[in-house]
């Protein structure tokens, strides 16, 4: 099953406007994925109506964030369902900066219907980061049930190691992302210490001509949260780039079982 685990809607301010709901689904099915999340800025606003146009569909929207932490490091944060995931828009808008959006500037921050009629916008500013550090971020994560999953690690902006140097110590996650500009062998050329990681490959898309220009292939037969987590947490996919190519996500075998190096 193809999965593109990180698309930003227009509610993003750095979503084109022309990434609505509506768009993205389309795309997605034209592109011949199975799986999405939406992963906005900050807000998790856009992601029922995505959600609702999937089902109708047949393409699996999983509910997601982006979230910028305190540090300024940026965390794709998954979840189960809808209650979770308005669990934790609630604790956002708890830890969001009151700093105004400015729409000349940065772009207006919409959330769509299916018909593409804006319903709200966002005053402020989804770049800024959250009063939170990433543990507790992480923390409030897992105890959602959701899946915590550092974002584009390689990047020299916005990401674990060019903003604090390393993984903090204790930090819970269940994978790293590498972005679609790399992968995850090259990445791995840099931080050979992180080689039994789990490592996956999304297309961080913000516009349309960006969806599944990398993706992660799991191997898995149901669209379903328990498959999905389940293939990830044993390794059973591997990562799929358009300038790159395919390659394992980590150095265990990918697509089958990682105690006798099966393949599915």
């Amino acid at each position: 099953m193809r999965a593109d685990l990180h698309i930003h809607t227009c509610l993003s301010p750095c979503g084109d406007l022309d990434m609505s709901p509506r768009n993205i689904v389309r795309i997605a099915k034209e592109r011949g994925l199975q799986i999405i999340a939406i992963t906005d800025h900050n807000s998790t606003r856009n992601v029922r109506t995505c959600m609702s146009l999937g089902e109708r569909e047949g393409l699996y929207v999983i509910p997601g964030c982006e979230v910028n932490t305190r540090e300024e490091v940026h965390v794709l944060c998954y979840f189960p369902h809808l209650e979770a995931t308005e669990a934790f828009q609630r604790y956002l808008d708890g830890k969001m900066s009151d700093v105004k959006n400015d729409p000349d500037r940065f772009g207006y921050q919409v959330a769509v219907d299916e018909n593409d009629q804006i319903v709200y916008e966002e005053e402020r500013s989804l770049f800024m980061s959250i009063s939170d550090e990433i543990e507790r971020v992480a923390e409030v994560v897992y105890r959602l049930g959701g899946i915590f999953v550092p974002a584009h690690v390689d990047r020299p902006g916005n990401s674990l190691f060019s903003q604090l140097g390393f993984i903090p110590p204790g930090l819970r996650y269940h994978a790293l992302e590498v972005s679609k500009g790399t992968t995850p062998a090259g990445f791995l050329l840099g931080h050979p210490e992180l080689k039994e990681e789990r490592l996956i490959q999304s297309s961080d898309a913000h516009y349309p001509g960006d969806i599944a220009v990398a993706y992660t292939r799991f191997g898995i037969t149901g669209l379903n949260w328990q498959e999905l987590t389940d293939a990830l947490l044993n390794a059973r996919y591997e990562t799929c780039n358009t300038r790159f190519g395919t390659s394992r996500g980590t150095v265990v075998p990918s697509w089958g079982d990682p105690e006798k190096g099966e393949r599915l």
